[in-house]
């Protein structure tokens, strides 16, 4: 397994990314990281990525995933949906030259104030076909560049549980179309008391589909009526005994990206999964 960072002191913008910044990934004990620049990807010149991609070369790092914008390819305008296909087509571009593993992106959502917000039509038919439709489309621009495109779900979204992301994925039948997993996203009521159990069946239904995993954790707060919140790993109720077994199990080169942390985060959580590792047998890969 390979462990990577994301967010934290990671800079919006390539120009900001620096070489100190790259020591301290590795100082603290991942290979590589998960960026999530919002330069745009239309008109960002190939050199821009290519410096960012060079200096993490230089300090032994590995981009594992870059944003692709989360655009709105569940949209039933096909005006805004065929934009939002353009969109995550450059994006995988300027993805291939940081010398990425992966275009991150998730479904987009109709809820005007974030792509991972509630709407009623997120969880329709129709919302499920065009986002096939436009998965189908941009496809062959992963293809091409030897770039995946990692989708990821959430209960909130199109792609609201395992069964719906293999669906979605087999439909689509691109080499390059994949997901990743993170399983606190697809965590309810139901299953926060028994994550492994859960775990095992989301890993289970995705099978092959899945090509690495997000480090995060997850909590039942006593408040009404029902709230399911983020935390750093190994601070909540994530079975980390079942999550990392099977991650490794897919692939020794897979890497499992932290997220939704603070820089003064990472050192607990880098410690917590290496020693998590160690006691399960599990050898982290520089």
């Amino acid at each position: 397994m390979r462990l990577g960072m994301s967010g934290a002191f990671l800079p919006a913008h390539m120009d900001d990314f620096t070489p100190e910044m790259a020591r301290r990934i590795r100082d603290l004990g991942f290979s590589g990281c998960f960026t999530r620049f919002t330069d745009d990807p239309f008109t960002t010149p190939k050199e821009k990525a290519n410096r960012v991609r060079d200096l993490l070369a230089d300090h032994g790092l590995r981009m594992y995933q870059a944003i692709g914008y989360r655009p709105p390819l569940i949209h039933p305008d096909e005006t805004v949906r065929r934009r939002a296909v353009e969109v995550l087509g450059a994006a995988v571009r300027l993805t291939k030259e940081l010398g990425c593993r992966g275009t991150h992106t998730g479904p987009g959502s109709l809820n005007p104030r974030g792509a991972w917000f509630p709407h009623p039509y997120n969880w329709t038919p129709q919302a499920r076909d065009q986002l096939v439709k436009s998965l189908r489309e941009v496809a062959p621009v992963a293809e091409d560049a030897g770039v995946f495109i990692g989708m990821e779900g959430h209960v909130l979204v199109t792609l609201d549980s395992a069964a719906t992301m293999a669906e979605v994925l087999r439909a689509v039948d691109s080499p390059m179309v994949r997901c990743d997993l993170d399983p606190v996203n697809w965590i309810t009521r139901e299953t926060i008391y028994d994550t492994g159990a859960a775990i095992t069946r989301m890993a289970d239904t995705l099978g092959d589909l899945v090509i690495g995993g997000h480090a995060k954790d997850v909590v039942i707060e006593d408040r009404l009526v029902l709230h399911l919140s983020e935390g750093p790993a190994g601070t909540g109720l994530l079975d980390w005994d079942a999550f990392l077994p099977r991650i490794e199990a897919l692939d020794p080169e897979f890497p499992l990206v932290v997220e939704h942390c603070t820089s003064d985060d990472l050192p607990g959580i880098s410690a917590f999964l290496h020693h998590k590792a160690q006691a399960l047998g599990i050898p982290i890969r520089d």
